[in-house]
């Protein structure tokens, strides 16, 4: 076993034992507090949730790095640990974006304040240094200039955190996805020694599992079950926009020149970023305002199928997966250029949807309200 998997397994396990600790006493906060997700005719639940889970995610995934960190400087022999500026930038943003989301979740936060504070917290990363300066052959495109790479960068980190948030519809969705690409992620990072990553990202992962137990197997009735609320999502959303920025980003210093890195960034949360695309196509051609709520989220659709939360769940789970294994083909193993893989992606998700719709219509429902 390798020294990055023994650390990573170590800032796993802390965070899973922090988030069994942290969650249960939100719950007993919530009900005493009253701070409850309230049943409307968007939602699915029944009952009144506490949403505040996510508030466990920062001091769980912090905690686990930063002792992972000490057990390694200590077997290793190291005495400081040295922070980066753009880690220093990432953390502030981190801060803004989960602050907020515990805002939003007590108080409530118009959607123009949101976004602006997530143009704010997303730029802190180009300032720092850290933005996409590449896109690897993208219609004959490689490098580009810092103030075109950093707008797609602020562009993308707030695309994403929004796409984590609006997906988070039903139980275990958007920290299933989630889940799922930290994983690929921390995998990545593995391949090229990147231990600091892999530790911070080991640590996200495992405060999920504990969140993911009382969201999914949680007994409402029993008050045992518990929402991320937007602390959660938007946090989730945040990070992982880093790790999209950070491994889609040519720097031969840290890693070598990867032809697929930014097709494997997407690939990552291809479900979540198409969903949202799709959604706000829709709502265009259908004459809606683009912020205004609907039920046309994959989740919902697959419900309308006939398919309940958990079965739902697991679809789209697959569904990541499927679009996972044909990415990793195209890009490890034939070699497709990323316009050809994208190309092949948008098709594959189209028909997708289109057989969705029309099995929707089959049973006598409408793929789109």
């Amino acid at each position: 076993m390798t020294r990055i998997t023994i650390y990573s397994l170590i800032a796993f396990g802390i965070s899973v034992m922090s988030g069994f600790i942290l969650i249960p006493l939100i719950m007993k906060f919530c009900q005493r507090k009253k701070l409850y997700d309230i049943p409307d005719e968007r939602k699915v639940h029944k009952n009144n949730i506490p949403r505040l889970g996510g508030l466990s995610f920062m001091p769980s995934m912090v905690l686990a790095f930063l002792l992972a960190l000490l057990v390694m400087g200590h077997n290793e022999g190291r005495n400081t640990i040295h922070i980066s500026l753009w880690a220093c930038c990432f953390l502030i943003g981190l801060l803004m974006i989960y602050t907020m989301g515990i805002i939003d979740d007590l108080l409530g936060l118009d959607a123009k304040t949101k976004f602006f504070i997530q143009i704010i917290a997303a730029t802190m990363l180009p300032l720092s240094g850290l933005y996409i300066n590449h896109l690897y052959g993208f219609f004959g495109i490689g490098e580009i200039p810092f103030w075109v790479g950093a707008s797609l960068t602020v562009f993308m980190i707030v695309f994403i955190d929004n796409s984590i948030n609006l997906i988070d519809g039903i139980d275990g969705l958007a920290a299933g996805l989630s889940f799922l690409a930290l994983g690929g992620f921390l995998t990545c990072f593995i391949q090229y020694g990147l231990i600091t990553y892999c530790i911070l990202i080991a640590g996200l992962m495992g405060v999920l599992v504990p969140y993911l137990y009382f969201n999914i197997c949680g007994d409402p009735e029993k008050k045992k079950k518990i929402f991320m609320g937007d602390s959660g999502s938007l946090t989730l959303g945040f990070i992982l926009g880093m790790l999209f920025v950070k491994f889609a980003m040519d720097n031969p210093a840290i890693m070598e020149f990867r032809r697929g890195g930014l097709m494997l960034s997407i690939t990552m949360l291809l479900v979540p970023l198409f969903d949202v695309v799709r959604v706000v196509i829709t709502r265009m051609y259908h004459g809606r305002h683009l912020f205004q709520a609907d039920k046309n989220h994959l989740h919902h659709k697959w419900m309308r199928a006939g398919l309940g939360q958990h079965g739902t769940l697991f679809t789209i789970i697959l569904t990541a997966i499927f679009f996972g294994v044909i990415n990793i083909l195209m890009v490890q193993y034939i070699d497709i250029s990323l316009t050809y893989s994208l190309a092949i992606d948008i098709i594959l998700f189209v028909v997708y949807n289109l057989l969705l719709d029309r099995y929707i219509r089959s049973k006598g429902e409408k793929p789109f309200v």
